[in-house]
Parts: C-alpha cells; structure tokens; sequence
C-alpha cells in the first residue's frame, strides 16, 4: 500500500471535520464483541479509535461481550456450553463463571484505555442499579439466569462521562430479588442505548455489514433507512445472527437512537473509517428524519 503525501493526510484530516462538528459532545455507544475481542492487535486498535472518539469531543461507551471466553472457561472446569436458539443456557455455576469472565475482561479493557491516557471507569449492569431485568425465555423454554432487560437507570453512567470518564460496561443485571442475570451483549448495548438517547449506537461484529443476499458479497447495503430496514425483516431474507442484530438496531431507532451502524470488527479501525469517512465501510441504519450518507453529505 503507498505511503499517503502529506497533502493526502491533511485531506483525511479536513474529511473528518464535518462529522467532529456533527456529533461533537454527542452520545456514542459502541458495542464490541466478536471476533476482535479474542485478537489482541484488533482489541488494542478499537480500543485506540474509542479513546480517538474521546478525544475528538464525543462522549463515547462501550458495552462489551466475551461469548468465546466464558465458553472456554465453563469448559475449564469439565462443563459443556449449552445454547438454545443462540442463547447460552445459565445455570447458578455457569452464571457465576460469566459474571466472573465478563467482569475480568472489563478490566482488560479498563486497563488498554489507561494505558492511552484516558480515565475508564468499568461497571457491570448491577453498579448504580443500571440494568432490572425479568427472566428471558427461548421459545417458552427456560435457560436459566438469563435476562431480559425491562429497565435501565443511566444515572452511574452520566456521572461517568459528566466527571470525563469512559464507561465500558458489562451485560450483568439484577432481577426482582437482586439474583444475577445474563444479558446478551447486544440486548443490553440497545437498552443502554435507547436509555441514553444516544445519537449513535455502532455495533462491531463479524460481518461487514447486512447484505441483500449473503451468499453475494456485492449485496452489502450501506445505509438503511428505518422502514426498509422493517421491510428487509418482513421479506424473510435474513438468516442467522443478522436477524437478531437487525432487529435490535430497529428497536434502538425506535426509542430515540438517531443512527446506527453494524460493521466489521475484524477490519483495523473500522470504526474511525464508518463514522469519520465519507464512503463508510458497514451499514447504516437512520432514522426517519436523518440524512442519508452517500446522496450528499453524509452527516
């Protein structure tokens, strides 16, 4: 790859301008899972565009998964994960090893943040009583301690970014009688969201974004807006994870999300190129009244 003229980099420089402007001390909720949090060169680079975003005045969160990790510590100790309709099934012993995993990578990334200079602050969905859930059924069937989040209390979070740090969140919440609960990292990155009124939510993910057909990689759609989006789900032509995620950034929209973003998160930086670029590199999901991207400005 050539190296950038000098010209070429203050060019880049001049095309994030609009968009520092646009969402300058704006919400940003970043979700990050998947497969660049088990690639520790890919979780060092988001969390470098995080704490960018930081920097640039936004005021960005992150709510973190570790799916893969808590899989391989239930398998540490002789126990075979269990998924039913792809939620993981959380008995008493399997909940408090994911309350424990999930609250050791919280720290991890507690810790890659300070080492770029920025205050994080890491908090789980039970810290300020944050996350109420009621227990989630799949299908009717009963897996355990796993949560569905039917109130959220943003209070400990605006007092973190208000004191200027950054908040990285894990998905444990508390039921009627204050039990823990798993919460899927998606759900609870939506819930925080619309509780924010956060101008974007960005999810990080192991595709590039939706596609029309995903067998056809040249079907990827780079914005969406709110009723098409509803029409993609309606058409039936949305399998596997996507269909989840697709809705979640639906209900995001509807309770006062402005924008979201599904992109890869295995591509360096991805998340500086989708939100600063005039092309983007994910897909785009707006709300009603938003502009589009690539008619125009993109902000």
């Amino acid at each position: 790859m050539a190296e950038l003229t000098t010209l070429q980099k203050a060019e880049v420089l001049i095309e994030a301008l609009p968009y520092i402007q646009r969402f300058n001390r704006k919400i940003i909720l970043v979700k990050y899972g998947g497969a660049a949090m088990a690639d520790e060169e890919l979780k060092r680079q988001v969390i470098q565009d995080v704490v960018f975003l930081k920097l640039s005045g936004f005021k960005p969160v992150i709510v973190h998964g570790g799916g893969k990790e808590i899989s391989r510590w239930i398998e540490r100790v002789g126990k075979k994960p269990e998924f039913v309709n792809g939620l993981r099934v959380t008995d008493a012993e399997t909940m408090e090893i994911a309350e424990m995993v999930l609250n050791k990578v919280n720290k991890s990334l507690v810790q890659l943040v300070g080492e770029l200079g920025i205050k994080a602050a890491g908090i789980s969905g039970k810290d300020g009583m944050m996350l109420k859930c009621e227990k989630k059924y799949s299908n009717g069937q009963d897996i355990g301690y796993v949560g569905n989040v039917t109130e959220v209390n943003t209070k400990i979070i605006m007092d973190l970014i208000d004191r200027d740090f950054l908040p990285i969140i894990c998905p444990i919440g508390f039921g009627e009688n204050y039990e823990s609960y798993n919460i899927n990292a998606d759900d609870a990155a939506c819930a925080i969201a619309k509780g924010l009124k956060a101008e974007k939510l960005a999810f990080l993910t192991d595709v590039e974004g939706v596609y029309r057909d995903f067998n056809d990689k040249s079907s990827l759609i780079s914005e969406l807006h709110l009723d098409e989006a509803k029409a993609l789900i309606s058409s039936g032509v949305m399998g596997g994870g996507m269909l989840p995620k697709l809705t979640n950034c639906i209900d995001a929209i509807e309770g006062g999300v402005s924008r979201v973003h599904i992109m890869d998160g295995r591509m360096p930086h991805c998340l500086l190129l989708e939100i600063f670029t005039n092309k983007g590199v994910g897909t785009a999901i707006l709300g009603e009244n938003e502009p589009e991207y690539y008619k125009g400005e993109k902000a």
